[in-house]
């Protein structure tokens, strides 16, 4: 094995070795450690090889793992370790030539393979490290998805959060140690679920129904989704805002003056690879924002201050979107930081914030565009137009 990295990643299935292909039962025969959990532990016949048990919580085993260098070490992970898995993780600390990976059949697999579902067609979650309302955008009557749980508890806790979204039709089919002796399917509906005792380890796969509200896929959703105080881009303004921000998968964007959060969320919503922060003076409408985000499915981070002062030490954006304490400070604070091709966008409603944009349009460029909205509102027994203050939005890639 002198040409063979010192870890080798084993993804190690619930019926043990006997799921394993040749590379990795000759990787486990030659280790001289085997690192994993104690329950992936239980799952091996006699080896040579010391044996320990990866502790709780996950990241405290990395630095254990790291010091066995030098050594021929396995690390036993589940199924596929790059799908939602240690994989993952473990790479981040390695450069390229230390590791190399044996995945097995991941859990999706399986579990597409127990109901005949394409696993090309749903979609699949890693719920096990985050929150069930990463569910949220998903959830839209007939839509299916896999997702993986903590413990049998978390299975209630999906159930319970699919009732109180409205979803208590949906369909569950609880899949239990998949591939392995101790195999189980049960099919509940998220309503009726008084599952009690789930086998560890667990995944749920889910079709959707009930009455509750869907979340639209294009930019500009519904006000109603996102608590206020008032301060909130309004939908129509917010879906041409998002426009111009065009947001690209595994861009990060700023959202300077972040109020409720929904122009970062949205952003975040475009994709999930997308990542957003947003900068709020406001401690309330700071917690606010957060509490949107985690409703609505996404990891938003805020930022408690105002900007510029707030950005420093921040990574570097591919766009920016400025909604509020519009200055020329604060632009000339931006001009100075930003890379050559950040996208920007802001907004202005006053008189004052109005001259800035016209002014900076003038010096860089790029496009100004005035909104003029008006709702239909009663005028007595009849109906009448009546108008928003008008916004004016500049946006440009310096």
């Amino acid at each position: 094995m002198t040409d063979t990295p010192w870890l080798t990643i084993v993804g190690l299935g619930e019926d043990g070795p006997d799921g394993l292909a040749s590379a990795s039962l000759a990787a486990l025969a030659e280790a001289e450690v085997v690192m994993g959990a104690a329950r992936h532990l239980s799952l091996l016949p006699d080896l040579s090889a010391e044996r320990v048990e990866w502790p709780i919580p996950f990241s405290e085993g990395v630095p254990r793992l790291l010091a066995l260098r030098g050594r021929r070490v396995v690390a036993l992970a589940s199924g596929d370790p790059f799908w939602f898995g240690a994989g993952t993780v473990l790479a981040r600390h390695l450069d390229p030539g230390e590791w190399r990976a044996l995945p097995g059949a991941s859990v999706f697999s399986l579990a597409a393979a127990r109901l005949g579902w394409g696993l090309e067609g749903i979609a699949c979650l890693g719920l096990h490290a985050a929150p069930v309302q990463r569910l949220r955008p998903w959830l839209a009557p007939g839509w299916r998805a896999i997702v993986t749980l903590r413990d049998g508890a978390a299975v209630g806790a999906l159930a319970d959060y699919l009732t109180a979204e409205g979803f208590d039709e949906t369909v569950l089919w609880v899949l239990e140690a998949l591939g392995g002796p101790r195999e189980r399917l049960r099919q509940v509906s998220a309503g009726a679920c008084d599952l009690n005792d789930v086998q560890h380890p667990v995944a749920v796969a889910l079709e959707v129904a009930g009455t509750g509200a869907t979340m639209g896929r294009a930019s500009g959703q519904a006000d109603a989704w996102f608590d206020n105080d008032g301060q909130l881009t309004k939908r129509p303004v917010r879906a041409l805002a998002m426009s111009a921000l065009a947001p690209r998968a595994g861009e990060l964007l700023w959202d300077i003056g972040a109020g409720s959060g929904s122009i970062g969320i949205e952003w975040m919503l475009a994709h999930p690879a997308c990542r957003a922060i947003g900068f709020e003076a406001d401690p309330e409408r700071a917690a606010r924002a957060r509490a949107n985000a985690a409703r609505l499915g996404v990891g938003l981070t805020v930022i408690d201050a105002r900007a510029p002062e707030g950005l420093s030490g921040q990574p570097l954006p591919d766009a920016v979107f400025v909604g509020g304490g519009t200055s020329r400070g604060l632009f000339d604070a931006l001009f100075a930081l930003l890379p050559g091709g950040t996208r920007l966008v802001a907004h202005a409603v006053t008189l004052e914030s109005e001259a800035l944009l016209a002014a900076l349009h003038g010096d860089k460029g790029g496009a100004l565009l005035r909104i003029e909205l008006a709702e239909a509102h009663p005028l007595g027994r009849l109906r009448g137009w009546k108008a928003a203050y008008p916004v004016v939005q500049w946006s440009v890639t310096l």
